[in-house]
């Protein structure tokens, strides 16, 4: 543990050097000043926050913003960016431009949404939208206007990106109308002109003698017993590939035989239940003595305090001979959605199963469990 005395006392050397105190934080001495640090992970990358100059920020706040900032990734949420968006907002105080009044919307945003999506949005809006509108004041925008920026993404090809910053734009629009900073939402006005995109559907295997050579060569499948044991589930519960990576222990409940994966980590931010069938059961008995230690079902490879990569499962289909428009982690689900179909289960079970989006928000709130009979 680091003393105040010793970052006091702590001299520049011939190159920058570090004093550790707990919990990521550090002390960096350089030989122009000394500088508060804190490394930390998040969604699997290495990162820093810059907490402050010492002794302006002495030890003791220090650890208070650390601790601070621990919190935060506690709920999912990347201390860093929500350092830059506290400080563009400060920066932005009083004022009512479209991004002054879109960064406050990304803060109550940010709550409710996954973290991975929270940065992709915030990361959209600065590339395509803030530079052309963001110091013009909310209520001042026009549908020709946002149109133009809009256009001027569509015109590189990047038609999903046009219809999504016109979606989030709108959410901006709604929520100065609703904190009373504009009177209308002129991204309404834009429905039908931008070019509608065509519905990309993820690469699957749906015919039923297909399916069962897939599933003998995931049973053969010669690589790491981790991924094989990824791949086995997958194909009986079907999730989506960053709930199955991200799976852990402490969510699975061998008695009742199900997988609760709480809402923080589903797409709709609602609870979701996995019934577990015997094989599915059978699959995570045979894993546990190799990971039941750690947080994770399937860690990745370098670390067990990280989840499985992102591209190890389509990785381990291309091993198999599955090129990526035949096969894909996500197709396990369009796959399981076409088969459930065809042989007439309700359709409603499948896809609360699926976990697709339940148009009324309310009634989805309550119905984690609907169908839970049907879907065991």
């Amino acid at each position: 543990m680091l003393t105040d005395t010793a970052a006091r006392n702590a001299k520049p050397k011939d190159k920058p050097y570090k004093i550790s105190d707990s919990g990521g934080l550090y002390l960096l001495v350089k030989s122009i000043g000394k500088y508060w640090r804190m490394d930390y992970r998040f969604a699997g990358k290495r990162k820093t926050l810059a907490i402050g100059i010492y002794p302006k920020i002495t030890l003791v706040n220090a650890r208070e913003k650390r601790d601070d900032a621990r919190k935060l990734l506690a709920e999912d949420i990347d201390p860093s960016l929500a350092k830059a968006i506290n400080k563009q907002t400060k920066r932005h105080a009083g004022e009512n431009t479209f991004e002054a009044v879109a960064l406050e919307w990304f803060i109550k945003k940010q709550a409710v949404i996954v973290s991975t999506t929270a940065v992709k949005i915030k990361s959209l809006l600065e590339k395509n939208v803030f530079p052309w509108l963001g110091n013009r004041q909310v209520n001042e925008i026009t549908a020709p206007e946002l149109l133009a920026v809009l256009r001027r993404v569509e015109s590189r090809g990047a038609l999903d990106t046009a219809h999504r910053c016109r979606e989030y734009s709108g959410q901006i629009f709604r929520y100065a109308i609703s904190t009373g900073r504009a009177e209308r939402d002129p991204s309404a006005d834009l429905k039908g002109a931008l070019t509608p995109v065509k519905a990309k559907h993820h690469a699957s295997i749906t015919d039923p003698k297909q399916i069962g050579g897939l599933l003998r060569a995931i049973n053969s499948f010669s690589g790491s017993f981790i991924v094989k044991c990824a791949l086995q589930l997958a194909s009986l519960a079907f999730v989506r590939p960053g709930e199955l990576r991200h799976a852990e222990w402490q969510e699975i409940d061998f008695d009742k035989q199900e997988w609760r994966i709480p809402g923080h980590k589903m797409k709709m931010q609602e609870v979701h239940i996995i019934p577990l069938s015997p094989q599915a059961i059978e699959i995570l008995q045979s894993i546990h003595p190799l990971t039941g230690q750690g947080k994770y079902i399937f860690p990745g490879i370098r670390s067990a305090a990280r989840p499985m990569s992102e591209n190890t499962i389509n990785a381990a289909l291309r091993r198999m001979g599955y090129d990526k428009n035949e096969m894909t982690g996500h197709g396990f689900r369009s796959m399981a959605s076409t088969l459930l179909h065809e042989h007439g289960w309700l359709h409603e079970a499948i896809e609360r199963q699926l976990a697709h989006a339940e148009r009324n928000k309310v009634v989805a709130a309550y119905n984690y469990a609907e169908h839970l009979p049907k879907r065991k």
